[in-house]
């Protein structure tokens, strides 16, 4: 059940996301479209508050309860930039907008951007880990919260792997200048 629930605040986030730029910009209802965009955070609060449930009500963690961290994680720590994104996009293609920006290719400019994004994803792993430890004290049964802590281990290890690419274009930050 939590898996679908999972599913569906996947899907209702770039619903509520498209509703929102689309109430701005091909209905003009500004005021409305800016409400919209608002509520994007509750549909993290809503998975946040299914799996609370879930586990208050005996539930052994899975999987899934672990998954959820990690979407709310994600969501919170990337979400305003990919509403900013969408809104870019949707702003040029139909409200004469101007072109949206592209990351740098190369230099420190590309080395900072990198820099950038990985401090999301750290922000992302500590909203995620921060949730996985409640979890875990909030059930506090070691045994039924095993899959939580193996998700902290997932994490980071992406984490690490996303590491990679900053480093790599401090270390060689292409030819448009030094790093």
């Amino acid at each position: 059940m939590l898996l679908a629930i999972v599913a569906i605040c996947e899907i209702g986030f770039w619903v509520v996301l498209v509703c929102g730029i689309a109430a701005r910009y091909l209905l003009r209802w500004r005021r409305l479209g800016a409400i919209l965009l608002a509520c994007v955070p509750l549909v993290d609060l809503i998975l946040l508050v299914a799996t609370v449930l879930h586990l208050r009500s005996g539930a052994t963690a899975d999987f899934t309860h672990g998954l959820a961290a990690a979407y709310i994680g994600f969501s919170l720590a990337f979400g305003h930039g990919l509403i900013r994104w969408a809104d870019a996009r949707f702003a040029y293609r139909f409200a004469a907008g101007p072109p949206p920006p592209r990351p740098p290719q190369s230099g420190r400019a590309r080395t900072r951007h990198e820099w950038r994004e990985f401090g999301k994803a750290t922000l992302a792993w500590a909203i995620s880990a921060a949730l996985l430890l409640g979890g875990i004290v909030l059930v506090g049964d070691p045994a039924r919260t095993a899959a939580l802590g193996e998700w902290i281990g997932r994490l980071t290890f992406v984490l690490a792997l996303w590491a990679l690419w900053p480093l790599w274009y401090t270390i060689r930050p292409g030819r448009s200048g030094g790093g």
